[in-house]
């Protein structure tokens, strides 16, 4: 990435330019903290965007709702997940499912996220990105750190403003 802050909200006007139909998809698991922030997102979501968005809670399971986002036929797919990136907790990135090997990986997954990713983009021909946010932690609890719940609703406010 260039020199200067990142900024997520300005990634992801970008990479929602053109969307017509869009899945929004949150992974997590809900005894786990922050891994559980996909999922929160999308509950943040409920009831504030269009039908040309449709809104999964995938728990820690993304690959048993294939079907679902198929026949959706969307042009956008949008996963959000907590992943160890080495960064602050909280702090976002928005990645192409190709780079995800760049990073170190924290997962709860059955299936690893690329592998989802690459059989998802044949699927549906949609563009897939991840959102991917930084957890402070990850044991076993119900809450989200006040770091990682700030970057949620955040996330969410970002979310109901660009998406089509």
């Amino acid at each position: 990435m260039a020199s200067g802050k990142y900024d997520v909200e300005k990634e992801l006007a970008m990479w929602l330019s053109g969307a017509r139909r869009v899945v929004v998809a949150g992974i997590g698991n809900p005894i786990r903290m922050d891994d559980f922030v996909g999922v929160n997102i999308v509950q943040g979501l409920q009831g504030r965007v269009s039908e040309r968005i449709y809104l999964l809670e995938c728990d820690t399971v993304p690959e048993s709702f294939i079907q679902q986002i198929v026949d959706f036929e969307p042009t956008h797919v949008l996963l959000i997940d907590a992943a160890i990136l080495e960064l602050k907790p909280g702090e976002l990135r928005l990645i192409k499912p190709e780079k995800v090997t760049d990073f170190p990986a924290f997962s709860t997954h059955m299936l690893p996220l690329r592998i989802f990713c690459e059989y998802l983009a044949k699927m549906t021909k949609a563009k897939i990105g991840l959102l991917l946010i930084e957890p402070a932690r990850t044991d076993f609890g119900e809450a989200l750190t006040r770091e990682v719940e700030a970057a949620a609703k955040r996330t969410v406010d970002s979310l109901h403003k660009l998406l089509p």
